[in-house]
């Protein structure tokens, strides 16, 4: 045992004592606990907690080296998380991590500079989490001189067309349950509607999930509340956005996080459910805790927690900071992340509907789409689709980055084109549109002749696009597409599990090729084609299914980009 690990064993044992009793599910929240003790987490530890919670150290360990935000070796006192993805690499993120290893690598003050996939600060870019030992973790977007002194969290940039879901936050202030007000649209379920009325008036609404899937909200309440009585059932609330791009859903729980409560607790009250999560991205520190401030006012007030409103529903609700992993994205492995284990999805079926979170029938929704509910439930069905289109009910929020002139978190009704929305809206794109990626990183490209496409989900699917989580990333006619593909290539890569091999491998094999697509082979453009082709049809979840479709549309949009015999090009 080294002698700072020797140091700690008081404050050790403190977090420790708070965890008694307690199961694997609470493996996440401890290993936090300690990391931000100790800086990192020690074998010293990982006995301790073994103990503690009757989990094998070697599973431990697997946990530990699964999430990215964790570590198992000392880290520096300061530790800087750089984005080098797509809107941070257009800024210059490259240069500035480059610069600061430089810099940094003779401080006095130990420094650990690292490279990290999208912070989801698209519209601040180049983005930068900060961890201080003893202090709170700091999302910020800054210069090189700035992150050396004390930066502060940039806020957020969100318009309102009109404002529905991000009404009142252009003027900063954090929402308290005094100026949210009332939780008006649980009042109302719980005095005058039934489960069974609100699950109704969800499925008339048309709501469709907002977190890319697009399954319909109030179908899948309906097949939790079809359960058995008898069988416990789970509300999980799904905030780790990590799709490149996308920045949304941190907007809604930095600036609205009373909304997003209230329409868990409708979605509790409708399926029958007592306990929820939610599991919050570990790289949202600010969105963290402006949440946990606004439930602890909403357990207070008597919104959550025993016999609500003086009814006979109860709701508890435990928030969950994850640790660092895209693929937590998908649904199931976001319920094995809250059960204390490594973040692989499960073989579907079966669905979550029946055997989710801990075995038990689960709803799982995105936050832009458990904060379109309360609204819903206030006003009716008919004042939600008097937005939108018949199979795009409700307003929208996308999120732009890139090379527009304005970007951030936009409102809109959809049925707007994206012409529209990068022109009017956004102010247009600097230097002349090349290309704009819909999606995210798992989404698609456009070209500028279909930019006046309606941002709807029905007409993006008709010509092969998707709107998925809303991220739309704009480039100008400086950047290289090739490069914007490695950096995809270099974030799947990354970011898949290995639970299945087609993901996998494909993965790697993918970015191998991107990463000579300056030089490439003759036949690479046929390889990539097969290995996205595999990937999107054997994979076992949407991370694999999707790792290729940015790279297939770039390659039949652009046919030059990576030609099928390159003048010169080498025999493999």
């Amino acid at each position: 045992m080294s002698v700072n690990e020797s140091n700690n064993l008081p404050e050790l044992g403190g977090i420790l004592g708070r965890y008694a009793g307690r199961t694997r599910e609470a493996l996440l929240p401890l290993l936090w606990d300690i990391q931000a003790s100790q800086g990192y987490i020690s074998p010293e530890a990982v006995h301790a907690v073994s103990k503690t919670l009757r989990v094998p150290e070697a599973d431990i360990y697997g946990v530990i080296g699964f999430y990215t935000l964790f570590h198992e070796q000392p880290t520096g006192e300061t530790l800087l998380r750089i984005c080098t993805d797509q809107a941070c690499g257009l800024a210059g993120a490259d240069s500035l991590l480059a610069d600061l290893r430089d810099r940094l690598s003779s401080a006095e003050n130990p420094c650990t500079v690292e490279h990290s996939a999208c912070l989801g600060l698209c519209e601040h870019a180049p983005a930068v989490l900060i961890s201080r030992r003893g202090k709170e973790d700091v999302l910020a977007a800054a210069g090189i001189d700035d992150l050396l002194g004390d930066p502060h969290p940039r806020r957020a940039v969100a318009v309102g067309y009109p404002a529905v879901l991000v009404a009142g936050v252009e003027d900063g202030e954090e929402e308290t349950l005094a100026r949210y007000g009332d939780y008006a649209g649980l009042r109302c379920a719980l005095e005058t509607m039934t489960p069974q009325n609100v699950v109704g008036e969800v499925k008339a609404s048309g709501l469709i999930g907002r977190g890319g899937a697009a399954f319909p909200t109030g179908a899948k309440w309906e097949g939790v509340w079809a359960n058995p009585p008898d069988l416990p059932r789970y509300v999980v609330g799904n905030a780790d956005e990590s799709e490149p791009g996308t920045f949304k859903d941190r907007v809604l729980l930095e600036d609205r996080p009373h909304l997003l409560l209230e329409g868990m607790a409708l979605c509790a009250y409708a399926v029958g459910a007592r306990q929820g999560y939610l599991y919050v991205r570990g790289e949202y520190p600010e969105a963290l805790r402006r949440v946990q401030a606004a439930a602890q006012e909403a357990l207070d007030a008597g919104f959550l927690g025993d016999d609500i409103l003086g009814s006979s529903f109860s709701f508890h609700l435990e928030i969950r900071r994850g640790a660092g992993a895209y693929i937590c994205g998908e649904e199931t492995a976001l319920f094995e992340a809250i059960e204390g284990k490594r973040g692989f999805p499960r073989i579907k079926p079966p669905f979550p509907t029946t055997r989710g979170l801990f075995g038990a029938p689960t709803v799982i929704n995105n936050v832009e789409t458990l904060c379109a509910v309360p609204g819903i439930i206030r006003h009716g069905a008919g004042w939600f689709r008097q937005w939108g289109t018949e199979r795009s009910t409700g307003t929208k929020l996308v999120s732009v980055s890139g090379h527009v002139e304005r970007p951030g978190v936009y409102e809109i009704v959809p049925g707007v084109t994206l012409r529209t929305v990068l022109q009017d809206y956004c102010g247009g794109v600097r230097g002349g549109l090349k290309a704009v990626l819909m999606g995210g990183a798992s989404g698609t490209f456009l070209t500028p002749e279909e930019i006046d496409v309606r941002l709807t989900f029905e007409d993006l699917r008709a010509i092969g696009a998707t709107f998925g989580s809303g991220a739309i990333i704009a480039y100008n006619d400086s950047v290289d597409l090739r490069v914007v593909l490695q950096r995809l290539g270099r974030f799947f890569q990354h970011e898949s599990c290995g639970k299945c091999f087609p993901c996998q491998l494909g993965t790697q094999r993918q970015m191998e090729i991107l990463a000579r697509a300056h030089t490439p082979l003759s036949g690479d453009r046929r390889r990539l084609t097969d290995i996205g082709l595999t990937m999107t049809e054997a994979s076992l979840c949407g991370l694999g299914q999707t790792a290729a479709s940015a790279v297939l549309s770039a390659l039949e949009k652009w046919s030059d980009l990576i030609p099928d015999m390159p003048k010169g090009g080498r025999q493999p």
